[in-house]
């Protein structure tokens, strides 16, 4: 796992960066004991945790996809589906989790859906994963959390 850290004046920058990684761009290409550590483009699974900043503002950039490596992603900030579903489709990459709602980005949700997709489970036990996470420590209840995640366009 990589994470990119921004600071909250280059939000916009962040977002561009994100989807065009999702598009297959900005490919990174790390070795680690010997072993090569695929991030950016290259990666087969990419989140965006914090604010979102397209409740505000339009992005531009090279969106779409230029492979068919299959990507999926995670997003965690406020009504992501709402707003990140015409760029996302531009990449072609798969939204594994993202909300309906107005939301507190928090580690825990992120760690209980990757936990899910490195076992391979599908996309419903895994944002049932998510769910239960945000629940546990937002205190929700869960049939809003079930509601506040959801996976697929």
């Amino acid at each position: 796992m990589l994470a990119d850290a921004y600071d909250g004046k280059y939000i916009k920058q962040t977002t561009i960066d994100f989807l065009e990684a999702n598009a297959g761009n900005n490919p990174l290409k790390v070795i680690y004991n010997e072993e090569k550590l695929c991030f950016g483009g290259d990666a087969q699974l990419l989140g965006y945790i914090g604010y979102d900043g397209l409740m505000e503002f339009d992005v531009e950039g090279d969106f779409t996809s230029n492979n068919s490596d299959k990507r999926e992603a995670i997003i965690l900030a406020c009504v992501s589906k709402n707003y990140f579903s015409p760029y996302l489709k531009q990449t072609k990459s798969v939204p594994l989790v993202w909300t309906t709602g107005l939301m507190a980005p928090e580690a825990y949700t992120l760690k209980a859906s990757i936990d899910g997709w490195i076992l391979n489970e599908t996309d419903l036990q895994i944002r049932e994963r998510g769910a239960q996470a945000y629940h546990k420590y937002q205190k929700c209840g869960i049939r809003g959390a079930r509601n506040l995640l959801v996976t697929g366009f």
